[in-house]
This record gives structure tokens, C-alpha cells and sequence, in this order.
């Protein structure tokens, strides 16, 4: 996207100069803890810097930024290699406009400004073993005692538990109406009695997602989002900002990803053995067909942001954006993969320059998290399409 008015080419100064001033040089670590260090560290300095929630409104410390200048901001992120947001994904792009769309005032102006300066890590706890795509089904279980929920149960595929301050967390607390009815969604700190995380370890070597158990946790009323037993409304908000621009910047980021493959392509030795793997015409047909995708994506990304600037909530439209996402997500990275061939055996972390391989693995779960394609694709025909279910 070009900026269109003097003041748009002005902001776009702006921003390119605060990047390059500011982005750290290092790279984001792999260990969690050093992890959580270092993107809490980047948060903050955001936040100082007067860019920390970009889009949030300006009356819970956000910058309030205009649909171009937000598109400005993560273009040039994107092109200044800015960190991954890492641990602070679920409180920027999950709990944060949840609390902005749904909380109350107590519950704003405690949390909000702590994920904008970099104080609190959160993590999300949706899925079970037994309730992934769906959700509906999830069995953890809260009991009312008196100004409190006892809360049981388990949750599985929960990215950062083990450096995380606060949980979006889905309860049932009541078994009598439809699966969709009697959830509840609570705030739960992850430092109660009663809580116990048991990190996983991915094939991509990523040991981010964690398994979560509770045993008689304690939540006080006051951490319940919305009302109790009407969770599933507020969980459709959080999962409509997953889908619908918490991926935002790295949508934009693949622009850069495939730029970069198109200068390897150039560099390493093609399926001939001989010439560069960009003189491969079938290497070539697919880079080139990768770029018109990755440029079809931005667009709808655009179009998406355009109207959710226009109403409090995204809406179905996110799982279209979502769904495309992921497979061009995976495509690209297995093309990156067939460009360097033999050495793609060498594995390097996603979170380490030039991380490929591990972000090849990485990308198995981009048609999974967040709602399976599968998933999407329902919504998208019913939601979207309005065919029959």
C-alpha cells in the first residue's frame, strides 16, 4: 500500500525512523523465559516510544490509529523485521479487544494498561483434549460457592501457560441447556493454588504450547467477561479478533518472507544441480504464483480491517482471510523447502534468523489453530455464503 495524502507519507517517515532506531538488533531467544524477557522488554519499549496499541482506542492507552495508518505501521514493522509478538499475542490481539468490546469498567482499566506497557503476559485456555474444533463441547467445569468459581478440568494446546500472568479462560457452569449454552468466560490468574502447567513439545521443537490443569482453582465473580453462562458469546468476540486481525502483521510479513526466498532461489543450486533454482521454470512458475497469492491476500486483508473499522467486532468475513492465510502460509514454506533441498535436512529454529526449517514445521498447524480449515470453510458457507447448515 502507497500512502495517499502528504500526511500519510509523513506518518510512514515517521514510523520507518522510530523502526530502525529501535528494533532490536538480537534476535527474539527460543526459551521461554528469556522469551517472555525479551518481548515484554520490546512491549515496553512500544509503549514509551508512544506506539503500543496502535488500534486500540486512545481512552485505554491506545494510539487510535486510522485504518491507513494502521496498515502503515505493520507494512513497514514487517519490512523493518520487527520481532514476533510472541508472548504478548493472546493480551495484544485476544484479551485486550475482548475486554474493550466486553469488559467492564473495572476490568478495563486494571488489565488494559498492563498488556500495553508490558506487565502481563496472557495465555488462552479454549481447547481440551476433547473439545478442539469443537469447542462447544469443552467439559472443564466451575461450580459457584458463594462470590467464587471452583474451577476443574483441562486444557491442552495452550500457547505460553508457563510464562503467563493471566488466562481467557472457558468454564462450563451449567449442563442443563445445549452445548452452546452455560459457558462462561473468566479471567484466571495463573499464579492461583490449584493451577498446574506441563509445557509440550512440538515437532517443530517448540516447547510454547503447554497443557494446563485445574484442581478446585479458585476465580472470583468479578473476573467473569460478559454475564455467567453467556461465555460463548463473548469466546465468538475473541475468536472473531483471532481470525479476523490478530494476524494482521503476519499476513503483511509474508510479502518479506517471499521476497527473501526469490533471492535465495537465485543463490542456491536448483533440482538440476547445476543452475540456480530460480532458473528452474517449475521453481519459477510457483514463485511467481506465490506472489500473486501473497498479493491476493493482502488485499483481502485490507478489505477485511476496511470493515471491521466500520463495526465493534470482526465478523465471519475473518475466516475467509484466516482460511487463505494458512494455506498460502504452508505453501510458501514448502516451497522454501523444495528451493534449498538437501539443506533443508539442517533444522534451524523459527525464532532464529534464517529459521526456515522450523518454520516449515511450524506451518503444519496454521490450517489448526484458531479453528481448523475445516472449520472455517463451515462458517464461511453459512455465515458468509448463508447456505443451509
Amino acid at each position: 500500500m502507497k500512502a495517499t495524502t502528504p500526511g500519510d507519507h509523513e506518518f510512514r517517515e515517521e514510523v520507518r525512523t522510530w523502526l530502525a532506531e529501535n528494533v532490536p538488533a538480537e534476535p527474539q531467544p527460543v526459551a521461554i523465559q528469556e522469551m517472555r524477557e525479551f518481548d515484554l522488554n520490546w512491549q515496553r519499549t512500544q509503549y514509551d516510544g508512544g506506539w503500543a496499541g496502535i488500534s486500540w482506542p486512545a481512552e485505554y492507552g491506545g494510539r487510535g490509529m486510522t485504518l491507513t495508518q494502521q496498515l502503515i505501521w505493520y507494512e513497514e514493522y514487517a519490512l523493518a523485521n520487527g520481532p514476533d509478538v510472541g508472548v504478548n499475542f493472546v493480551g495484544l490481539n485476544h484479551g485486550g479487544p475482548t475486554l474493550i468490546a466486553r469488559g467492564d469498567d473495572a476490568q478495563k482499566s486494571f488489565h488494559l494498561p498492563r498488556i500495553l506497557r508490558g506487565e502481563a503476559v496472557w495465555c488462552q485456555g479454549f481447547s481440551e483434549p476433547e473439545a478442539g474444533s469443537d469447542l462447544a463441547s469443552l467439559r472443564t467445569r466451575a461450580v459457584l460457592d458463594g462470590d467464587e468459581l471452583v474451577v476443574t478440568g483441562q486444557k491442552i494446546w495452550t500457547s505460553y501457560a508457563d510464562a503467563a500472568d493471566y488466562q481467557e479462560l472457558l468454564v462450563r457452569t451449567d449442563s442443563t441447556g445445549s452445548k452452546h449454552q452455560g459457558i462462561t468466560w473468566v479471567i484466571a490468574d495463573m499464579r492461583a493454588p490449584g493451577i498446574e502447567v506441563r509445557p509440550l513439545r512440538t515437532p517443530a521443537r517448540d516447547r510454547h504450547f503447554a497443557e494446563v490443569f485445574y484442581d478446585d482453582v479458585r476465580i472470583p465473580l468479578s473476573n467473569v467477561v460478559g454475564a455467567l453462562d453467556q461465555g460463548w458469546s463473548v469466546a465468538m468476540s475473541t475468536l472473531g479478533f483471532e481470525r479476523g486481525s490478530a494476524f494482521m502483521a503476519d499476513q503483511l510479513a509474508l510479502h518479506r518472507r517471499l521476497e527473501q526466498l526469490i533471492e535465495l532461489a537465485g543463490e542456491v543450486t536448483g533440482p538440476d544441480g547445476r543452475r540456480p533454482a530460480l532458473a528452474d521454470d517449475e521453481i519459477a512458475r510457483r514463485l511467481a504464483d506465490a506472489r500473486a497469492e501473497v498479493a491476493a491476500l493482502r488485499a483481502m486483508t485490507y478489505a477485511a480491517v476496511s470493515r471491521n473499522a466500520r463495526r465493534p467486532t470482526p465478523g465471519p468475513e475473518g475466516s475467509i482471510v484466516k482460511l487463505y492465510f494458512a494455506e498460502i502460509r504452508q505453501s510458501l514454506l514448502r516451497l522454501t523447502m523444495d528451493v534449498l533441498g538437501p539443506r533443508g535436512l539442517t533444522f534451524v529454529h523459527r525464532h532464529e534468523p534464517d529459521g526456515h526449517t522450523g518454520a516449515y514445521l511450524y506451518s503444519l498447524a496454521a490450517s489448526i489453530g484458531g479453528g481448523t480449515s475445516e472449520v472455517q470453510r463451515t462458517i464461511i458457507g453459512e455465515r458468509v455464503l448463508g447456505l443451509p447448515r
